[in-house]
């Protein structure tokens, strides 16, 4: 096999809302992700079924202190340093910035904060990845306005855009404008703030989200081509193709109509335009988009520079009752359980081939520069008595999966940019709000009730992602 492309952009990915913390430090706001619990409440919160304010006021919410990689990203970074990273996926707090999201002028602490976060990356030739918006919006939006109900928090999110690309012009090349654009469909408030009044049409309410913020993503990318023609703007997909439960043709359909709903987003943020289906779907559902005057021309001019997405698994659908109650969890959407494919603890489907087919059908699909930016196992580590941390589990996982990267690459021809493992540190989980559910490379010591030292320490899969670095790929044993 020949060597990945020079400039392949080995990292690690990780985002604030999960690792960050520091929540009530330099004039921050409140954020949707303080007020997700964690235990029995945290779905019904994150489905915008039920409201945050009525929850019990002895609620845990372990977004708020995370890891607190605020206090920490000095010690962070070096440790990526020390694995050779060449890039850092990480995303910045909207409330960071723009603590109500509504301020005429930017928080000087937050900018400054990211400032000396990015000076630290640049220190050590790493080069940052910024999503703009990962999972995350002001509070303050969200009680005031609905989030992205409102076409006003589209206007809340360019000026947060202007002022991070005109601090951060000379600094960031690429920037990805919302993090699974399309989770909001599945985990409304988690993925956009998003709550659902008594009366309303749930369905409406999060196609007019995904237009408001599709919009905003266009708006962004224009604005940032402006500032500096060089920045390379990103669209985000929680990808992974949906199989055919059978080759059955009603089982083939449904898997065509799964995939769709997903690439839907993508297909508006890289082509520019709602495809036909989409439009069949609003007119049979009776949906009719709040638009504005010039959305369309905005959305077909300020299409992406390429393709992010997180892979975890595969999916299968069906049409059959039996098979359909086969399900198995995987981030977030369930999926009928795969008797070919092992699951992990979660019961996460695992796929390595998967990647390469998901690699390939995107590529096809878009022709543009793809990035995979998650992909990762969320395991139970063991920390022996000398503190070492032997994750095989995690080795083994990430070796097949990088070796079908690389085919697709060597012998399809998918034109890949990088590769960054999610939770490269441990953090908080998105779906569960566990620490116990971990993914690094680098151990934290915290559990699931918040208790720890915060201790950073190297995991086995530590060094061996090290020599992967190092070798470009060639060396993954």
């Amino acid at each position: 096999m020949r060597n990945m492309r020079k400039d392949f952009l080995w990292g690690g990915a990780t985002a604030a809302n999960q690792c960050e913390g520091g929540w009530k430090e330099g004039n921050r706001g409140m954020a949707i992700v303080d007020m997700i619990p964690w235990g029995e409440n945290r779905f019904p919160v994150m489905r915008g079924e039920m409201d945050y304010k009525t929850l019990p006021e002895d609620s845990y919410y372990p977004g708020r202190e995370a890891i607190d990689m605020y206090g920490h990203y000095k010690e962070d970074i070096a440790l990526f340093a020390e694995m050779g990273f060449k890039c850092y996926r990480f995303s910045f707090s909207w409330s960071r910035i723009f603590p109500s999201g509504e301020e005429e002028t930017p928080n000087e602490e937050g900018l400054k904060f990211y400032g000396d976060f990015i000076d630290e990356l640049l220190k050590y030739g790493i080069e940052p990845v910024v999503t703009i918006c990962h999972f995350d919006i002001p509070l303050a939006l969200v009680e005031k306005y609905g989030s992205w109900k409102s076409r006003k928090v589209i206007d809340c999110y360019v000026k947060y855009c202007d002022a991070i690309f005109n601090r951060f012009k000379d600094k960031v090349t690429y920037w990805i404008t919302f993090n699974e654009i399309n989770m909001l469909l599945h985990l409304p408030f988690m993925g956009a703030g998003i709550q659902f009044a008594e009366g309303e049409d749930p369905r409406l309410v999060k196609y007019q989200a995904a237009h408001n913020e599709l919009v905003a993503s266009a708006m962004a990318t224009r604005l940032g081509h402006q500032i500096n023609p060089d920045f390379k703007f990103g669209c985000m997909l929680a990808a992974g193709n949906f199989y055919p439960y059978s080759c059955n043709p009603e089982d083939v359909w449904e898997s065509l109509g799964r995939d769709r709903e997903n690439y839907f987003f993508i297909d508006v943020q890289a082509r520019g335009e709602y495809p036909a289906y989409a439009k069949k779907l609003f007119e049979r559902e009776g949906i009719t988009l709040e638009t504005g005057p010039d959305d369309h021309k905005i959305l077909k001019e300020n299409t992406v520079d390429f393709i992010s997405f997180s892979y975890y698994s595969s999916r299968c659908a069906s049409t059959s009752e039996e098979v359909i109650a086969k399900s198995t969890s995987g981030n977030v959407m369930k999926s009928i359980r795969n008797p070919h494919l092992e699951v992990s603890e979660w019961g996460w489907q695992i796929d390595p081939l998967g990647l390469r087919i998901t690699l390939n059908t995107l590529y096809d699909r878009y022709e543009k520069p793809l990035f995979i930016v998650e992909n990762g196992l969320g395991a139970v580590d063991q920390v022996e008595e000398d503190g070492s941390i032997s994750d095989d589990y995690r080795i083994q996982y990430l070796e097949a999966h990088i070796k079908e990267m690389m085919k697709a690459v060597d012998e399809d021809g998918v034109d890949l940019l990088g590769y960054t493992p999610w939770g490269c540190i441990d953090l908080v989980s998105a779906s569960t709000g566990e620490m116990k559910k971990r993914y690094g490379f680098i151990y934290v010591d915290k559990d699931n009730q918040g208790k720890g030292t915060l201790k950073r320490s190297r995991k086995k899969s530590f060094e061996w992602y090290k020599n992967v670095i190092a070798t470009n790929g060639r060396i993954l044993k």
